[in-house]
């Protein structure tokens, strides 16, 4: 059998289904899984423990056998655990098949086979009597359904169906509640990943500006959460505007509702400022008394605890529908509504009138204008980025004439917009991949940023190429490009904590999981091992061992060669560390002596701290010794690489070898 997977294809600018053996996509989820991150993640797992013991101690004191019900349960370890801590009996439910049968596998290797049964199913799915998947309602239960916002993996539907059919009334939960934590602040920079600012164009007849249409200036946007390593942005980057208040909490033991509702709270602003964000994070309490807490708080809300590094939860910024001005000591009233799956947020200035009168439901936020469905949040933090602008402006500028007839190639670019301020003649775009024949004049200047919604990896965006080759016929034979060629570039780096969601776990807690590691190396040699992947890695710490390097070069000037490119070579490691993988960008080269970054922009200081252009992702190869933790006796000295393009499919391959 055979399975249809979604793929960008670099050479046409879209996304197309590709033929796949049936075992692609079960490799592809356990490549890409995070159940290693879990794992690894030591904080959330002593603290499991602990609750759990607590839970079953506390069942075993009232003269109860300890029932365990596990939902969600991966390699089986809360399970483990509640077994080890003296649960008389386990139901370990896990949707996930390949997971599953390897949590039974994990689960007899550690000798727990006659205490813990692994259900394969979802959880609404299981059944309770003589004959059903369990044999009773379980009193102790135990999840791990959490996402960075809490709610969006559908923790609030599976707790409630669990309280009415699986669990007894008057249960243990571990963990018992979750809180979340909201504070306003006021952040240019990450509102600069929401609306687009204005832009200021010196042409020859005086200053233009580029404004965004009001409907965009308006428009509240996606309703989707912005998640990222809050832990990673720098204070002068926003400014605080109110203390940090409980949002809201869900008390776990007792039954749950998932319909829609609103919360709201009183904040007083401790400054004034333009309220623009929301920033949000939860912390769970494992048991009753709060004792035993696990929490996402930034680091500026809690300075002296020592931060467990983590990306299977990270914070949340919430874009508030528009920028309010508030002022210190007049309150303001912040409203959190949330359905199944999703918070959103609002403000209202506080006014006597409301303080009794029951919220209004706010409907969750539509984008009206389309700009937030075409361009992500990093893209509108990329429009927004002046330095970049500028080089675009500075190349522009020494390239078009009066009687340039320009094309620009790019999704969503404001590049046309730039060369008609600037004096073309005329200004042609295409989107999307629809290369027009209306075309009746022969273009002298082609432009592309470029950038295109469909690329993943850094050199996907190399579909200008594959368009510019598509439109020969209609341009100049002299014809200007910009960009006029792209570099390849790549560095060996050691990663800070990133290295973890590759790294095997061996044991956790003191439990065998080896077999969850062979199966994740299993499924990264299926395909995925000879791949990299894409990260942000400004919110993604890590060194330089080598010297940045450039290694393939792409000719805008010329056509796409029938040909493929490949190189080969070798990289001398500068600095001492652990070689975890290979970072790729591209680097764009407007003109001879104007470029654009979308990678490394410098690396700071003597250890090697890397800054990396925060609007774009960078492709991450992982080598095999953080797959396989190898312990290298010799400390290597450099590493070879061989990469090669293949036109046809517009895709690298890559193989490093540790020397």
């Amino acid at each position: 059998m055979k399975t249809f997977c979604g793929r960008a294809n670099p050479t046409t600018g879209s996304l197309e289904w590709v033929e796949e053996d049936e075992d692609y996509d079960y490799h592809q989820e356990i490549a890409r899984s995070r159940y290693a991150d879990m794992l690894h993640d030591k904080d959330r797992n002593m603290k499991y423990y602990q609750g759990i013991r607590a839970a079953v101690s506390r069942v075993k004191g009232r003269g109860e056998k300890a029932i365990v019900l596990d939902i969600g349960t991966g390699t089986g370890l809360l399970s483990m655990m509640a077994a080890s801590a003296g649960a008389d009996f386990c139901y370990a439910v896990e949707v996930f098949k390949p997971m599953a049968n390897a949590a039974v596998k994990i689960v007899e290797k550690n000798g727990f086979g006659d205490k813990i049964k692994v259900i394969n199913k979802h959880s609404t799915e299981v059944t309770v009597g003589p004959d059903g998947d369990m044999q009773c309602r379980a009193n102790i239960l135990v999840t791990e359904l959490f996402d960075t916002e809490l709610i969006g993996e559908g923790a609030l539907p599976t707790y409630e169906h669990a309280h009415k059919y699986l669990v007894q009334e008057g249960c243990e939960a571990v963990p018992h509640r979750a809180t979340v934590y909201v504070q306003l602040v006021e952040s240019k920079r990450m509102w600069s990943w929401n609306k687009l600012f204005p832009v200021h164009v010196e042409a020859e007849d005086g200053e233009k500006i580029i404004v965004s249409p009001s409907e965009m200036e308006n428009c509240p946007g996606v309703p989707s959460v912005c998640d990222i390593q809050l832990n990673q942005m720098p204070s002068s980057d926003f400014t605080i505007l109110s203390d940090v208040v409980t949002m809201f909490s869900v008390d776990f033991s007792k039954p749950v509702r998932s319909a829609s509702t609103c919360y709201r709270a009183q904040l007083d602003p401790v400054k004034s400022g333009k309220a623009q964000i929301v920033l949000s994070w939860w912390d769970i309490d494992m048991d009753p008394s709060g004792t035993i807490n696990c929490t996402m708080a930034p680091y500026w809300v809690k300075p002296m605890s020592a931060f467990q590094w983590r990306d299977h939860w990270m914070q949340c910024v919430y874009f508030l529908p528009k920028e309010e001005q508030v002022l210190q000591g007049e309150k303001v009233h912040l409203t959190a509504c949330r359905d199944e799956y999703s918070v959103w947020y609002t403000l209202q200035k506080a006014r006597e009138e409301d303080e009794n009168k029951a919220d209004a439901r706010v409907e969750s936020p539509v984008c009206r204008c389309q700009a937030h469905l075409l361009w992500n949040r990093p893209r509108f933090g990329e429009l927004n980025d002046q330095n970049r602008t500028r080089q675009y402006i500075k190349s522009l500028m020494s390239v078009l004439r009066t009687d340039s007839v320009c094309l620009c190639i790019s999704d969503g670019s404001l590049l046309p917009v730039l060369a008609h301020y600037l004096g073309a003649e005329q200004v042609f775009t295409l989107e999307n991949s629809a290369v027009s024949c209306s075309v009746m004049k022969k273009i002298s200047v082609l432009v592309g940023e470029p950038f295109f919604t469909t690329s993943l990896l850094p050199w996907h965006n190399l579909y200008f190429w594959y368009a510019r080759t598509a439109v020969t016929e209609h341009l100049a034979s002299d014809v200007t490009v910009l960009p006029q060629s792209a570099a390849l570039h790549m560095m060996i780096v050691e990663f800070q904590d990133l290295w973890r969601i590759r790294s095997p776990c061996g044991t956790c807690e003191g439990f065998d999981v080896q077999t969850m590691d062979d199966m994740i190396k299993n499924s990264l040699n299926f395909r995925e091992s000879k791949e990299a992947e894409p990260h942000p890695l400004w919110e993604y710490p890590c060194k330089s061992l080598s010297n940045p390097q450039e290694v393939l070069l792409f000719d805008f000037r010329k056509t796409v060669p029938q040909h493929c490119l490949s190189t080969e070579g070798s990289v001398n490691l500068l600095r001492k560390g652990k070689s975890h993988g290979a970072v790729l960008w591209m680097e764009y080269h407007l003109t001879a002596d104007i470029s654009v970054s979308t990678g490394l922009m410098q690396i700071s200081n003597e250890k090697g701290n890397c800054e990396w252009n925060p609007h774009c992702k960078q492709a991450v190869y992982f080598f095999s010794s953080v797959i396989e933790s190898e312990t290298l006796a010799d400390v290597p000295t450099a590493v070879t690489y061989a990469i090669k393009f293949d036109t046809k499919t517009g895709e690298i391959a890559m193989d490093f070898k540790l020397l």
